[in-house]
């Protein structure tokens, strides 16, 4: 039986978050901390940090902006300009990326600032999808390295030491004390939390065909490099109250474009629109872990009072763990098309990371589907 939080409808499977003795979860916990956080001390803090690393005579930028095109880093620029800072965005491809999310990035582009994009080699990183879906559960796995490291690696290269990224999602989500009061962002949390899985980009160097160098962009700079420039990663969301709902309004407001319905796999349509693979990559939380998206923005909303507790529960009842068959307009087959998998190879790599003790069996101890392939939870709250 799963164990759900009483304040929202986060499982105790999900990895790092903690139900305390009261039956709340740690991101419910931290939630409720923000009430007691001096806020207009924090974003003195982060004026003098940022003071700290501005170019004096505007040779250089102020600071460096991971953007993906969605409604957080839209938000992110807007607020960083507000402030009088001159930053240098910079975006890493995404794997399979939408026209929806192409339109966004150029938005950004739009709101007035200097912008480079690296798009790393496909082919490598069709390799490294198909690694990361077979040996991991994970298909964008190299998405999630090159999201960290390519930023980090042109902070080096342009010699911008402060990086400014978006919230901590461990205090946002849930997770370890330390990291979840964390404001900075270094090698130590990419390490831990940067999505990784325990595999690390050294090992793919002589595996099927790859070589060191084809593995640059997925690398982190040197120890010496970081020192050199003094590379300094903030979370915005540590000096600012953090609302993705707020962001996704400032965003559309300055051109940001949603989705025409409620993304597949979740309850709302404006997140999540720039990687066809995404579907996947929800699905597979849901099959390690027993939710999906649709838990997490539910989660956030209930915790900010905009549903009640019953009616997140409907919502992830009806949206959670759906088979991947489409994805922002994309067949499963097409997406999975430059992997060289199929859909029959893909429902196998699904079955064995599927954690079976989370979801219903039929007579024969397989596990039970409905005519999509649908599995269904033990349980969805705390009721036998």
């Amino acid at each position: 039986m799963i164990t759900y939080c009483t304040n929202c409808v986060m499982p105790s499977t999900k990895p790092d978050l903690r139900i305390e003795d009261d039956g709340i979860c740690s991101a419910c916990h931290n939630f409720v901390r923000r009430d007691d956080v001096d806020w207009s001390g924090r974003q003195e803090e982060f004026l003098q940090a940022v003071d700290r690393f501005r170019s004096r005579d505007g040779s250089n930028w102020d600071c460096i902006i991971p953007v993906s095109g969605g409604k957080d880093s839209t938000a992110q620029v807007l607020k960083v300009l507000s402030l009088g800072l001159n930053p240098l965005c910079v975006t890493a491809t995404t794997c399979d990326l939408s026209e929806i999310g192409r339109h966004n990035i150029s938005n950004i582009q739009s709101l007035g600032v200097d912008y480079v994009e690296m798009t790393p080699n496909p082919r490598v990183r069709h390799t490294l999808n198909r690694i990361g879906l077979e040996e991991v559960g994970d298909i964008s796995w190299p998405e999630h390295a090159s999201i960290f490291t390519i930023p980090v690696r042109a902070a080096v290269e342009y010699n911008v030491p402060l990086i400014v990224w978006g919230e901590n999602p461990q205090n946002e989500y849930g997770g370890p004390g330390a990291a979840s009061d964390a404001n900075v962002l270094d090698r130590r949390w990419l390490e831990e939390f940067g999505g990784l899985l325990g595999l690390r980009v050294s090992d793919m160097a002589g595996r099927h065909g790859l070589q060191q160098r084809d593995l640059i962009v997925y690398t982190y700079p040197s120890d010496a490099a970081l020192k050199e420039v003094g590379v300094t990663g903030v979370f915005l969301g540590y000096f600012f109250p953090w609302d993705g709902f707020k962001n996704v309004l400032l965003a559309q407001g300055h051109g940001f474009e949603t989705y025409h319905r409620t993304v597949e796999g979740s309850v709302v349509n404006y997140e999540n629109l720039d990687n066809h693979q995404t579907g996947i990559h929800d699905y597979f939380k849901f099959l390690k872990f027993g939710f999906g998206r649709a838990t997490d923005i539910a989660c956030l909303h209930l915790r900010r009072g905009r549903l009640t507790r019953d009616e997140a529960l409907d919502l992830v009842r009806l949206h959670d763990g759906k088979f991947p068959w489409n994805y922002l307009g994309k067949s499963l087959e097409d997406i999975l098309a430059p992997l060289d998998i199929d859909v029959d190879e893909f429902q196998r790599i699904c079955d064995r990371f599927t954690n079976k003790r989370l979801f219903q069996t039929n007579g024969d101890g397989g596990l039970a589907r409905d005519r999509l392939g649908n599995l269904t939870k033990v349980n969805d709250d705390n009721v036998a």
